[in-house]
Parts: structure tokens; sequence; C-alpha cells
């Protein structure tokens, strides 16, 4: 049936070829074209240049002529009222009032506010006169809210942060390590606050004044270039540090800065040393134990161990990602080989690495 079929429908194909019926044959295969795709593609993608055609086409064309069409009548009155909506808008109008403030004179201004945190914007628009630039102080105001830069009152407060870094203090702490005999240990440590190296000052199971007073001693004794521009000492308020550990660094010429009581946060560089070593040498952050401690001659070295990973080779975010005695400069380039090769330290728990020869 299908093979008779065939065959009839050739014989008319020729037919209409002879009697010069040919463009009727190729309307007839176009249209059966488009049905195939219209069965493929579920929404077909038109451009403005085809909805001006088909739009210019149909509006010729007698309704019953469009059938078969990809868009719906419906389509074509859409494009129709878009179109005579878009001929008919408004061209936008030029903005009125001031032009805008330009880039650069933004930034300078942001600059100014940075850099003087005493200064408002009066003071920062009397300056910006005085290098020529005309702007209304209102201008200077509104940048500033707009960046979300506080005005000069609440800008010039100084942190505490801000104030130890300007004294060039030395921060100093106790933390305590008990051992599987459950022993306690103390470790006495100071930190400079500028450089952020940690001297290891000691341990011991008994704290008293005067161990702490000899612990001082031994601090300048071993780092007196370290602690040479160092102006002020500051430390909680324990009962280990008694007037004569005080009168140590006082003969050496640094204030003596009591924290508030109960405020470890105004002795925060001391603390967050306190977190990192727990963290990366005692304690897992499940709060188990990362090794365990069975004596004072083995906490000692450990503790050793890592301050001079963390002076000499653990990167610093405050420091550009450099650690406190960097003893040597990162490659100017990058390496042509990624192969790193890794050495251990406190017995395996902390890893460095550096590029291979």
């Amino acid at each position: 049936m299908f093979r008779l079929l065939y065959h009839l429908i050739a014989a008319l194909a020729r037919l209409a070829v002879r009697s010069g019926r040919s463009k009727d044959l190729e309307i007839i295969v176009l249209r059966h074209q488009l049905q195939v795709l219209r069965r493929q593609v579920d929404r077909p993608a038109i451009h403005d240049d085809d909805r001006g055609l088909l739009g210019a086409i149909a509006a010729a064309l007698p309704r019953r002529l469009r059938d078969g069409w990809i868009v719906t009548p419906e389509t074509l009155l859409r494009w129709h009222r878009r179109r005579v909506a878009r001929h008919w808008t408004q061209p936008p109008r030029s903005r009125l009032g001031r032009p805008p403030t330009a880039v650069e004179l933004r930034r300078l201004i942001m600059r100014l506010a940075t850099e003087n945190p005493t200064w408002g914007y009066r003071r920062i628009h009397g300056e910006l006169v005085g290098l020529g630039h005309k702007i209304a102080q209102t201008t200077v105001w509104q940048i500033l809210k707009d960046n979300d830069i506080d005005p000069a009152p609440g800008r010039s407060e100084v942190t505490w942060t801000e104030f130890l870094r300007s004294q060039a203090a030395v921060a100093c702490d106790f933390f305590t390590v008990d051992t599987a005999t459950l022993r306690r240990y103390y470790v006495l440590f100071f930190i400079n606050v500028d450089t952020r190296e940690v001297f290891f000052a000691g341990l011991t199971a008994n704290p008293t004044g005067a161990w702490t007073t000899q612990a001082a001693r031994n601090l300048f004794l071993n780092h007196t270039d370290q602690l040479t521009g160092a102006r002020a000492l500051v430390r909680d308020r324990g009962s280990q540090f008694v007037d004569s550990f005080d009168e140590v660094f006082r003969s050496e010429g640094l204030k003596i800065l009591r924290t508030p009581v109960r405020t470890p946060v105004a002795n925060t560089f001391a603390e967050r040393w306190i977190g990192s070593i727990r963290r990366e040498l005692l304690k897992q952050p499940e709060g188990l134990p990362r090794t365990i401690i069975w004596n004072q001659r083995q906490l000692e070295r450990l503790v050793i161990d890592y301050v001079a990973h963390y002076n000499g080779h653990r990167p610093h975010r405050s420091l550009e990602q450099r650690p406190p005695e960097a003893s040597h400069e990162p490659p100017p380039s990058m390496p042509a080989s990624v192969i790193a090769l890794r050495t251990t330290r406190c017995d395996g728990l902390i890893n460095e690495y550096e590029n291979a020869a």
C-alpha cells in the first residue's frame, strides 16, 4: 500500500512539473518542511528583521492565506502595538541639575577622609579648595555618606589595638596545659605587638612572683635587640605579676599597661596567639588533644619548636602573609615547578613547605 501511494505521488509531481506548476509543488514542499520543523522546535527565535518582514507581508495577504505560519494573528498584533509605542516614545531628556562629580575627585575625597580620621567634611572641603578643586561642602558630605564613611568624631576614636601598636607594646600572658597524669603546667610567653614575634619565657608548675620576675630578667638578657623599640608592657592583673616583675620593665624604660578586670579582649594579641598554639599544636577543633603531653620536658620541647615555626615560617595576614622573622624573600616570579618539599616540626604535628631546588 505504501509503495503504491509513493508511485502515485511521484507521478503527480512529474505531471505538475510538465504543466508548469513547479512553483505550486515547491510551495507544498516548503509547507511540509515547515510542519516538520514545527514538530522539532517548540518556540523559534525571532529577531526584529523577521518581525518586520512577516508583519509587512501579513498586511498584504488575506487572512486565509496566512494559515500555517509560525506566528499567530495575536502575535502579529502585539508586534504592531509594540512598534507604534516605540515610535511615539519620547527620547530621554538630558539630566537636569549640576553635573556629577568626577570619579578621580570622589576617590581623592575618600582618601583624605581615610588618611585623616580627625578631618570632617568642612576640613576636607577646605583642603580641596587649597588644591584648586571647586566643589560644594554638601557634595563632600554626600560623598562621604554614600561610601559609609562615618563623621570625624566616629573615625577619630582610637581603638585599643591601634593604641597598643602606637605604643610599640609587648604583651605577655600565661596559658595552661594538662599532662596525661593530670599535672598542670603554666607557660609564660611574650609577644611583640608590632612585629608579632613571640618569645618563650618558660614553663612551671608553680608560677610564683619570684619565678615571673626571673623570667622577665631572662627575657631582656636573651632578646635585648628585639625589644629595643618597645615602650610599654601589656599584662593582666594576675597575682603572678608582682611589683618586682613590673620594676624589671620600668628599669628598661617601659610603661606598664594593666588590662581591665575580666577583659581578655584588651590583651587580644596574646589571647590570639594562645588560640593559635592550642588549635595547631595542642587541641583539635572538636576539643580533643592532638597529642598527649607526658611531662614537662616534652611540653617545653614542643612549645619551643612551635615558637620557632611561628616566628620563622608561619604566614601572618597583618604582615602581608610573611612570618615575623622571614629568613628569605618569596620568589619574584612564579616558580617553574610546582614541586614542594615538606618538612615536619613538633613531632610531625606541624608541616612546612619549600620549593624544590
